[in-house]
């Protein structure tokens, strides 16, 4: 009677364990992939942080955009009849303090006041 009462309490562990295990084991797989649904590279935090770089990027698109179109106007401002050429030409070699190749320099004494 002993070998069959030994028997059946392992079968009984045997009854226990083994589930028990398989419910560990898939709870185990169940949260990793959980988890990674959550928390991973293409998970749902992940795709909110994505969201707010976006809008970051987008607000500083438009300010790049309203930069371009200003920079656009003072360039248009600078083509064909609103500035004349001699007056800009002028205005540069007097703000660079340079001259060109062709000009002539006359050096006049200081004058005594």
């Amino acid at each position: 009677m002993r070998q069959s009462g030994g028997m059946v309490i392992r079968r009984r562990w045997r009854a226990i364990l083994y589930p028990l295990f398989l419910y560990c084991v898939s709870g185990a797989a169940g949260g990793y992939f959980v988890w990674h649904a959550v928390n991973g590279q293409r998970g749902l935090k992940t795709q909110e942080e994505y969201e707010h770089k976006i809008a970051a990027l987008r607000d500083q698109l438009k300010g790049l955009d309203a930069e371009l179109a200003q920079w656009k106007n003072r360039i248009e401002l600078m083509k064909g009849a609103a500035v004349d050429r001699d007056l800009l030409d002028e205005e540069t070699r007097s703000v660079l303090g340079r001259i060109d190749v062709k000009e002539l320099v006359v050096f006049l004494p200081p004058s005594s006041k």
